[in-house]
């Protein structure tokens, strides 16, 4: 694996090493159409809005999570397939990894 590659994919799972952010992707893959609006997510973590928005922006800018803006309201939803790219490089034999980086 390349050192760039690595960094890239640091970034990712730094982003969803923190138990908080963890529950936010549960929560949000969970809900009704696996989106979910920002205010919808400050009481079941038992957090602020302004703790909660920095756990969800560390989660959009690391690409797991998709922002929109309707009204006043940020809505969250997953971005597809990026949870399961994080899974499957785990899943990955060595030989696959070098060749992936060529």
């Amino acid at each position: 694996m390349s050192a760039e590659r690595a960094a890239s994919l640091a970034s990712r799972f730094r982003a969803l090493a923190d138990p908080n952010r963890l529950r936010l992707v549960s929560i949000i893959s969970a809900s009704e159409g696996s989106e979910a609006c920002v205010c919808d997510l400050t009481e079941p973590l038992g957090l602020g809005q302004p703790t909660v928005s920095h756990h969800l922006k560390v989660l959009v800018d690391a690409g797991i999570l998709h922002r929109e803006k309707r009204g006043v309201w940020a809505y969250f939803s997953l971005v597809p397939g990026a949870l399961d790219h994080l899974a499957g490089v785990l899943a990955e034999p060595q030989s696959k990894l070098a060749a992936a980086d060529s």
